[in-house]
């Protein structure tokens, strides 16, 4: 495993000599906009490793994205490289099929502590709940973002993420967007402690999601990733690209649906993956992602 081998592989070429905030979000911000957020290796017969190299090599030789547990574990190596102070957390995940919260911890997310503030990096959420910057870890105070405000709350020692969703506007009405796109003003997003914890408290979490019937990631095939002004995202055979606060604190949304024998193209062009397995989309669950 190589520091630089993995720069290159996000594009970042600045500085990594300074142990700033502004360092700390341009790596992070270069490492969202390479790295995808997916699940493709469920849906190709694969397994998701719980390790470290294994992820290294998934992402970092083989051009592979991840999900969190690959993303921000990775991270925690890069970071830490570095000379961050880095602590790994466990939260649960908003469900808002059944308005609750996961019953057990089912994404990795990190603390960074920095000239005393504490920080939460998060890499490893992906599609339009995606961070684009660090959040200073304080309660109640409106955090903008150029996806959105984002905004922590603190009680009893419980850290809940939110995010203020902008309207969106969906030129082809004929495809259909979120069923709830101008209903929903504010998601939550995750629940967290700050208790630190062990990459080995994430394993059983590692399997469930990628075994489980009712997983998501089963019922779901999702590849996402960060653009410049957006996010475009491939769930099942549905392309839907954002481009955030395109015009009146309004986002656009352009949604379309391939046919099979586009999606190794669409991979390829959007999403930089080629694939080295026989990939099968599917997309069975009704919870929307947006």
């Amino acid at each position: 495993m190589d520091i630089k081998e993995y720069f290159a592989r996000i594009s970042y070429r600045g500085p990594y000599d300074k142990l700033d905030l502004a360092t700390l979000t341009d790596v992070f911000q270069h490492h969202i906009r390479a790295v995808p957020f997916e699940n493709l290796s469920i849906h190709c017969g694969e397994s998701i490793e719980l390790d470290l190299e294994a992820s290294y090599n998934k992402i970092v030789r083989r051009n592979r994205g991840g999900w969190c547990m690959e993303n921000n574990y990775l991270l925690s190596w890069v970071l830490k490289t570095l000379g961050y102070d880095v602590t790994l957390l466990g939260s649960r995940v908003y469900v808002p099929e059944y308005d609750a919260y996961a019953e057990e911890i089912d994404h990795l997310l990190l603390k960074v502590v920095l000239n005393e503030k504490s920080y939460i990096v998060d890499g490893g959420f992906g599609m339009a709940y995606q961070l684009w910057e660090p959040m200073e870890l304080v309660s109640g105070t409106d955090q903008l973002q150029t996806p959105g405000i984002f905004r922590l709350v603190e009680e009893s020692g419980v850290w809940y993420l939110e995010k203020v969703k902008r309207k969106q506007w969906v030129p082809d009405q004929s495809v259909s967007a979120s069923h709830n796109v101008d209903k929903e003003v504010c998601r939550r997003v995750y629940l967290f402690t700050l208790q630190p914890r062990d990459i080995e408290e994430f394993r059983a979490s590692n399997a469930h999601l990628q075994t489980a019937p009712d997983s998501l990631f089963v019922t779901k095939s999702i590849c996402s990733l960060q653009t410049v002004d957006g996010v475009r995202a491939l769930v099942g055979w549905k392309l839907t690209e954002i481009k955030y606060n395109f015009k009146d604190n309004m986002d656009l949304v352009e949604i379309r649906i391939l046919a099979d024998e586009e999606i190794d193209k669409i991979l390829k062009e959007k999403f930089n993956i080629i694939l080295e397995k026989k990939f099968v989309p599917i997309n069975t669950s009704r919870l929307s992602l947006f």
